[in-house]
């Protein structure tokens, strides 16, 4: 016969409840440790004789106050820390990541070479329709993707960018090779919205996670702009801290 962990069911609190404040038990303990995977949900529920949702409902409490994060295709997870993302006038992911132990990586998910529209033209100071590089990234730290990007560059000023970023895994290496050797943010706008579909793949989130949406502008030392991009950041593995 299965030993089930104790319930009381004359307590007047709901089951979900007891068992969500079992997990927090566990969590506090180290049992759990921060970063580690939780037992499949039919695990916890069999442990306890309950059925799959009311284990679902336990960790959907502690998944919005934070305590533990639902990664799509991987399980639920205790959460760690969010890794803080200065925004000042150097933002360097690579060197923000190291400074807090993460290894940082760059991955290169697609490009294409496309016509600046309205938006993009005025973003970088191009005539429309003037060709620019656009690059889709995914930058990891520490093993777990945080940052999906879309970024935008005059082709004629980084016309080997594709192939330096896919080798470096950096944007600002990739741009050295071009002569630009330093750059500065010149504006950076912040908003949030729920993750795409597409997004939530390469972030390994659950669908309708929530992610903090960066729109900046580089420029060079001349002022002129040569880097536009919109980041979506996994916003339970990150925070923004706005430097002044």
């Amino acid at each position: 016969m299965t030993r089930h962990l104790p319930l009381d069911r004359g307590a007047g609190i709901a089951i979900w409840r007891q068992i969500m404040e079992w997990l927090k038990a566990e969590i506090a303990s180290g049992a759990f440790a921060t970063g580690s995977r939780l037992p499949p949900e039919s695990e916890i529920a069999d442990q306890f004789g309950v059925n799959r949702h009311t284990v679902r409902r336990a960790i959907a409490e502690l998944s919005s106050e934070g305590i533990l994060r639902a990664d799509q295709g991987r399980g639920t997870f205790v959460a760690t820390t969010p890794l803080s993302y200065p925004i000042g006038t150097r933002t360097r992911f690579s060197d923000i990541m190291s400074e807090q132990n993460q290894t940082p990586e760059g991955r290169l998910l697609g490009s294409s070479l496309e016509p600046a529209d309205a938006l993009r033209a005025k973003c970088l100071e191009v005539p429309a329709g003037t060709p620019l590089i656009r690059l889709e990234t995914l930058r990891i730290a520490g093993g777990v993707p945080v940052i999906a990007g879309t970024s935008w560059f005059e082709e004629r000023r980084f016309p080997a960018l594709v192939s330096d970023y896919a080798e470096t895994g950096s944007v600002t290496k990739a741009m050295a090779r071009a002569g630009v050797t330093d750059y500065t943010r010149k504006e950076s706008r912040v908003s949030a919205a729920l993750v795409s579909e597409e997004d939530a793949g390469h972030l390994e989130l659950a669908p309708g996670s929530p992610v903090l949406l960066v729109d900046s502008v580089n420029v060079d030392g001349f002022g002129k702009p040569v880097h536009c991009s919109r980041s979506r950041m996994a916003s339970g593995r990150m925070q923004l801290v706005i430097e002044s």
